[in-house]
């Protein structure tokens, strides 16, 4: 790749990490369903896909070890369909979800079919087996819930929630984590290797954690008030 192309991809892929944090932050901060949670929402898609396709066209050219576009695909799959579950408003799944799924499974078996590979291989290889199977796993996790998602055919209001909070968030630990990790040298000199970076890294966890509890127990308490006998009105007559 040329130097000023590849340069000016490098830029691009700054800007977009940039606006993701940003947008990130304020989709989370933002009171959700309001016209700002989804505004930063869009923002955030828009500047992932900007992330995750920059990534994978730089991290061949990398050096002095080449990379793989895997993570920047995987980046691209998760907010996709995330932002797509948003909008499936009645819980239903239509070709792009299939699509994904198909897509997604095809990747994780790709992954572990190169980790058993390497495992068997005579010479020490990075990323090591272990790595492939863990990236694999995950894949094959994501593609098989999207195929529960088909197979079912719709999704409760909660549960779609869920699927969009846990990919959304995920997405953002991409961002969040190959920044304050992945970028420490770009940091002042004070802040390296502090464990603030750790929680800022690993926030979008949180978040996910919180709203994934809080669903749970909120489709609980619904289930109660189901269960619980009507409260007899004051002036009822005996």
């Amino acid at each position: 790749m040329n130097g000023w192309l590849h340069d000016a991809i490098m830029w691009v892929h700054i800007a977009g990490g940039t606006l993701a944090l940003a947008s990130g932050a304020m989709a989370a901060a933002a009171r959700k369903g309001s016209d700002l949670h989804s505004s930063a929402g869009t923002a955030f898609v828009i500047s992932m896909l900007v992330l995750g396709v920059t990534a994978s066209i730089l991290e061949p050219f990398r050096t002095p070890e080449p990379g793989s576009p895997v993570g920047g695909i995987m980046v691209c799959y998760f907010v996709a369909t995330a932002w797509m579950t948003a909008r499936r408003r009645d819980g239903r799944p239509g070709a792009f979800e299939k699509i994904a799924c198909a897509f997604i499974l095809a990747i994780a078996a790709l992954i572990i079919g190169a980790g058993f590979k390497e495992a068997l291989s005579p010479t020490e290889q990075v990323p090591g087996p272990g790595a492939l199977f863990g990236v694999g796993g995950f894949c094959l996790l994501a593609g098989v819930l999207d195929l529960n998602f088909i197979l079912r055919g719709k999704l409760s209001g909660a549960q779609r929630i869920s699927r969009h909070v846990w990919r959304m968030c995920f997405a953002f630990f991409v961002a969040t984590g190959s920044f304050f990790l992945g970028q420490q040298d770009v940091l002042p000199r004070a802040v390296q290797g502090s464990p603030i970076l750790f929680v800022l890294a690993f926030a979008p966890f949180a978040i996910m954690l919180f709203w994934l509890v809080r669903l749970r127990f909120a489709k609980m308490v619904g289930r109660l008030s189901l269960r619980l006998p009507p409260t007899p009105a004051a002036n009822a007559s005996p």
